[in-house]
């Protein structure tokens, strides 16, 4: 037998070659979809009452990028944007891309800590933001960290804990002190002639960063994972394509644009085949996501399985037409056999796909198609989309026989850059031959399709947001008493998972669970923070002193009844 087909016989798959990749920035195909499609429908925003065919979209976006040029931003540098699935949003995503500047998404629910980690680390010049959301205000958070605002003249930053950062730029009317607003950047940016920005991207190709994603990685501290022009445009096509999209779809989109799933499954996949963007709210609403689908006849709708089991729960539900739908995509953790059905058969959603991915691999790797059968769908994550490659191999890095379980590698476009600024992490992550090790447990049946089954890095997945336990356990470290700390994730029929620390408090000392997480609510994201703390006086550990979580969740699982 050839290497080839030795390769095929182990857990190896390669996706088709069909279509040619795309080598395009993501300006251009903006370009092209308003060239195409200047009239269809670009983007709708139910709860801004905005409304923009690709020609006006097109328009809009070159209005922000020269804004941005008329900022001082050179190629390059790095913008982060905080604020939730609003117009602005949508534009600097393709704003930033036109200018050749480096978007850095930001956490809707980041705290100081979170905040000051991630703009230090990647080196923001810049912050466009809103005032607040929810519990959160993003202005006084800013200001806690950089008091300097308060006596800065907008534009010319100079903080102690955040050098780098120059530039804040307000999301709405009367921007506080320190910060310009946005309508006041779009009219500097007049004054910037258009062959001004069109030299701009004359510069660019698609191999360039133009987006940074934090994720958490195996040392429990995030890492900015640097995606190209080439990465992005090309899963966004390919996804489409599984979805059979065309200029004809309009695509709700519910889940956040800081991830993944919203600004690339979403907004990419659109902008790729001049689908509609069709946001229904500025955060998850179950409600307004039904709603937006009736009066906007969707054709797909996205969504992690608590997402549809929200809507598919809610006493509203027997009220909306679904009948326009045909697609969409469920991601973030498995389908359950009766959730895939119930959309099925309520939302009619026949042609739902199922996607698997991780930001590092921007993000889908595998996915489902319209045709799959319903087992497939609820049994897998599907085949590896084309020009990607996919293994399994055990921890020596060899490929096993089809059907045994050991962890899914991935080769290809889709692969990020690397980690900005970590270059250590870079190299155990991805490979010199180009293999980029996600730290997912998988197996591959004979057709290729991949049957994801855990997690070697222990990652918390909760309601589609990734938690890595040793970022919590350095919080719990910094209580007062807490002598020790290990973080699991407990199953949940809600949310996927639950967050669980277990704690070992210092001697003679008694410590509350409220207060702990009093604390923790403080200072890291809400969904960070333990559902359940269960106090020990020691872990089940190996003979070497490793603990051993699989025997915590195991213990736990048993004394709650968890099947």
């Amino acid at each position: 037998m050839t290497e080839a087909l030795l390769q095929e016989a182990d857990s190896y798959t390669r996706g088709a070659n069909q279509p040619p990749l795309l080598d395009l920035c993501i300006g251009q195909v903006l370009d092209r979809s308003a060239a195409q499609h200047p009239e269809s429908l670009a983007l709708f925003l139910r709860h801004e009452q905005l409304r923009l065919n690709w020609s006006q979209l097109l328009a809009e976006v070159e209005r922000t990028a020269r804004g941005l040029i008329a900022m001082g931003f050179e190629r390059g540098d790095r913008v982060g944007i905080w604020a939730t699935n609003i117009s602005q949003w949508v534009l600097m995503q393709f704003a930033t891309a036109k200018a050749g500047v480096i978007l850095v998404n930001l956490n809707l629910r980041f705290r100081a800590h979170e905040l000051e980690f991630v703009l230090q680390q990647s080196g923001c010049n810049g912050l466009v933001m809103e005032h607040a959301f929810r519990d959160c205000d993003y202005v006084e958070t800013l200001r806690s960290l950089a008091p300097e605002l308060d006596h800065s003249e907008p534009g010319n930053l100079q903080s102690v804990r955040l050098p780098k950062l120059r530039q804040v730029i307000y999301i709405g009317e009367f921007p506080p002190a320190g910060m310009l607003s946005w309508t006041e950047m779009l009219a500097r940016g007049e004054q910037v002639p258009v062959e001004e920005l069109r030299a701009r991207e004359a510069s660019l190709t698609a191999h360039d960063t133009i987006n940074i994603q934090y994720t958490s990685g195996t040392t429990g501290t995030p890492k900015g994972a640097e995606l190209s022009h080439y990465n992005v445009v090309n899963n966004g096509q390919f996804i489409g394509d599984s979805m059979k999209l065309t200029e004809a779809d309009r695509v709700c989109i519910p889940v956040p644009f800081y991830h993944c799933f919203g600004m690339v499954l979403g907004n990419m996949a659109c902008l790729t085949h001049a689908s509609a963007m069709v946001i229904p709210a500025d955060y998850f609403d179950p409600l307004a996501t039904m709603q937006t689908v009736h009066e906007e006849r969707c054709t797909a709708v996205y969504g992690v399985p608590t997402m549809f089991i929200a809507e598919l729960s809610h006493p509203r539900i027997k009220e909306f037409d679904f009948t326009s739908l045909r697609t969409g995509i469920m991601a973030g953790s498995l389908c359950p056999v009766d959730l895939m059905r119930r959309v099925i058969r309520d939302m009619h959603c026949n042609e739902l796909t199922i996607c698997y991915g991780l930001t590092e691999a921007s993000p889908v790797i595998t996915q489902t198609t319209t045709e799959d059968t319903f087992e497939r769908k609820t049994t897998t994550v599907g085949r590896a989309l084309p020009h990607t490659e996919v293994k399994i191999v055990d921890a020596n890095g060899k490929q096993i026989p089809r059907g045994e379980n050991g962890e899914l590698c991935t080769r290809g476009y889709l692969v990020m850059n690397g980690y900005h600024n970590d270059p250590k992490s870079t190299a155990s992550t991805i490979e010199p031959d180009g293999w980029l090790h996600t730290g997912d447990i998988a197996s591959m049946d004979e057709e290729g399709y991949v049957k994801i089954t855990g997690r070697l890095k222990e990652m918390i997945i909760r309601g589609g947001e990734n938690i890595y336990p040793r970022e919590i356990e350095e919080f719990l470290y910094a209580y007062p008493g807490v002598k020790d700390a290990q973080v699991i994730g407990i199953p949940s029929e809600k949310y996927g998972e639950e967050v669980m620390a277990w704690i070992i408090p210092h001697d003679g000392v008694t410590l509350e669970a409220d207060a702990i997480q009093a604390f923790c609510r403080a200072q890291i994201a809400g969904f960070k923070v333990p559902k359940y703390i269960k106090f020990v006086e020691s872990f089940p550990t190996t003979v070497t002193g490793k603990v051993q979580k699989f025997i915590m969740r195991r213990m736990v699982m048993d004394e709650m009844g968890i099947r």
